[in-house]
């Protein structure tokens, strides 16, 4: 199992919480990147929905020559990133404004991944300290029936 996991991915610290951090010029150039829009100055990131988990699933990209509403959490994290970020649980902190345009964007968010479901690494973790496959799913998925299918 540790091959497969990379020893559960010690590379990574920081899966609970976690920092992004942009220049406007870093921040723009990504967001033009991503989604193929020229938004000129980012102006604000503005989350419109949330989740009972806490991630956004809405957000509005303010711009100075656009503005869009982003309506998946996967894509909000894809734009936001040169890869994608852990979640989209994430509040925004902008910096140093200067007539209005933010010189930089301090994003704080919490966990990893889309926030419904089994965490395969604690899973793995429970698997190795001796939880069966049931109790590991039981504890994901509480209340549920494990049932033979075929």
């Amino acid at each position: 199992m540790r091959q497969v996991l990379n020893d559960y991915d010690q590379e990574t610290l920081d899966f609970y919480r976690w920092t992004a951090d942009y220049t406007q010029t870093e921040l723009s150039q990504l967001i033009a990147k991503k989604t193929g829009i020229n938004f000129g100055s980012i102006v604000d990131l503005i989350p419109l929905s949330r989740g009972k988990s806490g991630r956004i699933y809405r957000l509005r990209i303010v711009g100075s020559e656009h503005s869009l509403v982003i309506g998946k959490e996967l894509e909000i994290r894809r734009a936001l990133s040169t890869s994608h970020l852990y979640s989209s649980a994430f509040v925004v902190e902008k910096g140093n404004v200067v007539d209005g345009i933010p010189q930089s964007f301090h994003l704080t968010g919490a966990g990893w991944g889309h926030g419904v479901g089994l965490c395969q690494i604690g899973a793995a973790v429970m698997g190795e300290q001796g939880y069966r496959y049931d109790e590991i799913l039981h504890h994901y998925y509480k209340g549920v029936d494990i049932k033979e299918a075929y």
